[in-house]
């Protein structure tokens, strides 16, 4: 850990860990928390008008904490996705990172990574959105600068769940936020694997990776490789062609086509049996996608228990690695160029 005249600003006692409904125009119903600034549970209808709760959870915070590897719903930060060697040089300084994937650091790191601590809330919650803040003070889990970050989850007129990400910065000091919701269109009342749920992703690249899931620095196309979504696809094909990968089916990055750091469709999830639709929108230039091959069989919300690949998490982000890899769009911002992001998960029926 480096030293750095900076002061460490000292915040107020930590806030209490709560629960939050939100009532969206279109009557979509969500539940998130504070903790990890997370979302617990997202009510939608299918086809038929049967309500559906599409995102795997927890009923308590205890049971969140006691899963934390699984970062069931929450938002993932200051640095989202793989740093090699858990560590990385910015202005000649060398910080170091929470080694707590291997020798690699994932995901913010292991104590006071975002989804780990207690945000505050904003006084003036809509009935419709929520807004959660948290002071990230210089060196937390290793990182440079205080951070002030603010993630407002909103429900929309457009029958979508908005995530919009901003931080400010007293220093230059990387930043890659994300959230890592596991969506199950068939609903958690009695859970399924995702292998029959169809995906289409706008991406015709991928960053290929080593066996530990670090980027070796190409871009390489999709095409003839399970990676290959820019048409509608069975998902458990791919997944079971990936079996043997280190990411135990999908773990990987796709390029999204034409960045321009506007908010632009991106992925769709459909369900073949029910008529649920899921559109990604965002302004980031990939899209991790996990389908939680490593996740065990995880008794959720209502004692239900989700089997492995019960859930596909669609991480709008950065690329993993980028602060090794200056050809990646860049994760650094500071006081001149405050951080913005906005990914929308939007539902519909067919």
């Amino acid at each position: 850990m480096v030293s750095d005249p900076i002061a460490m600003v000292s915040g107020e006692p930590e806030p209490t860990a709560r629960f939050f409904e939100l009532i969206g125009p279109t009557g979509i119903r969500a539940e998130l928390t504070n903790h990890g600034a997370r979302l617990v549970r997202l009510l939608v209808p299918d086809a038929d008008g049967r309500t559906r709760d599409v995102a795997l959870g927890f009923d308590t915070v205890a049971e969140y904490e006691a899963h934390s590897g699984l970062y069931f719903g929450a938002t993932v930060g200051r640095v989202a996705n793989r740093t090699a060697e858990a560590s990385f040089t910015l202005d000649g300084i060398n910080y170091e990172l929470a080694a707590n994937d291997g020798d690699h650091h994932l995901h913010g790191g292991s104590v006071r990574s975002f989804d780990k601590v207690v945000w505050d809330v904003a006084d003036d919650a809509e009935a419709s959105a929520v807004e959660f803040r948290h002071l990230s003070p210089h060196l937390e889990e290793g990182y440079p600068g205080n951070v002030q970050v603010t993630v407002t989850y909103r429900l929309t007129a457009e029958g979508g769940l908005r995530i919009e990400y901003s931080a400010t910065a007293d220093r230059r000091t990387p930043m890659n936020l994300t959230n890592h919701t596991y969506w199950n269109l068939g609903g958690d009342v009695d859970p399924e694997t995702v292998d029959d749920q169809v995906l289409t992703v706008s991406a015709d690249q991928y960053t290929p990776t080593d066996d530990t899931l670090i980027p070796l620095g190409r871009l390489d196309p999709v095409e003839q490789t399970p990676l290959d979504f820019r048409r509608p696809t069975v998902i458990g094909p791919r997944l079971r062609s990936l079996a043997d990968g280190p990411g135990a089916g999908l773990d990987h990055n796709l390029v999204l086509n034409e960045w321009d750091s506007t908010l632009r469709w991106a992925a769709r999830l459909d369900h073949p049996g029910n008529g649920l639709v899921l559109d990604l929108l965002t302004t980031e230039p990939g899209l991790q996608i996990y389908t939680s091959g490593k996740m065990p069989p995880t008794t959720g919300k209502g004692g239900v228990v989700y089997p492995t690949r019960g859930g596909i998490c669609l991480e709008a982000q950065h690329f993993p690695d980028s602060l090794h890899h200056p050809e990646y769009p860049s994760v650094l911002f500071g006081p001149a160029n405050p951080y913005r992001q906005t990914t929308e998960y939007r539902f519909s029926t067919i």
